[in-house]
């Protein structure tokens, strides 16, 4: 379990794909504090293990699965990711309860400068919007963030320049691709009404090509 609070931006510096899955090697300096093989580490808001560790850098392995369902698909060598380590129960709770569990990709379509903020507004999947509301949280590449507008379409975003200059939010552009995932509370309160019948079931998802394409399926 995450906070969403960023620790730092790592780099990845080595990127091997196989057949059985794909493995990332991370330089860090924060986050290597105390960290050990089998511990949870969140890369861009993805839930991942340690399996191997030096000074300087970490390792994790990644399946077909988790790849074709996160932006992790297009990860290179070189590029910044956001890390934060799982956190403690006697810490604070900066952000909100992030479970790195990757919900689906959105994409960036607006970026625009507002007084010393920057406003993002990210075209979000039916199946992610059904849990967000306005003034809510909402996980973007593994940073908690309130949502402070939305459409039948996306929800906007207001970036502080702190978390513009501490996360790969600010390097972010129109078009980019952005790993999300939705309250957690919002999934279990909704779990709860489906069984006293007070909601309406989640409609099953329409299995067509779209739907395998996006998954690396076809």
């Amino acid at each position: 379990m995450f906070s969403g609070i960023i620790e730092e931006m790592g780099a990845i510096t080595v990127l091997r794909k196989t057949l059985e899955g794909t493995k990332l090697t991370i330089l860090a300096s924060t986050v290597m504090g105390d960290l050990k093989i089998g511990d949870s580490v969140s890369v861009d808001g993805i839930c991942l293990t340690v399996v191997s560790r030096s000074e300087r850098d970490f390792s994790v392995e990644v399946s077909p699965e988790t790849l074709s369902v996160t932006t992790l698909g297009n990860f290179a060598v070189g590029l910044p990711v956001n890390l934060e380590r799982a956190m403690k129960l006697n810490e604070r709770i900066g952000g909100h309860l992030v479970a790195g569990h990757v919900d689906g990709v959105g994409v960036i379509r607006r970026r625009q400068q507002d007084a010393n903020a920057i406003m993002f507004t990210i075209e979000a999947p039916q199946h992610i919007l059904r849990y967000c509301v306005v003034k809510g949280s909402v996980t973007v590449d593994g940073i908690s963030l309130t949502i402070n507008d939305m459409s039948d379409k996306g929800f906007s975003v207001a970036i502080i320049p702190h978390t513009a200059k501490a996360t790969t939010i600010g390097l972010k552009q129109v078009n980019d691709p952005v790993n999300l995932e939705s309250d957690l509370i919002g999934k279990y309160v909704e779990r709860l009404l489906q069984e006293r019948g007070q909601v309406a079931p989640k409609p099953t998802p329409v299995i067509d090509k779209d739907y395998l394409q996006k998954r690396g399926l076809i």
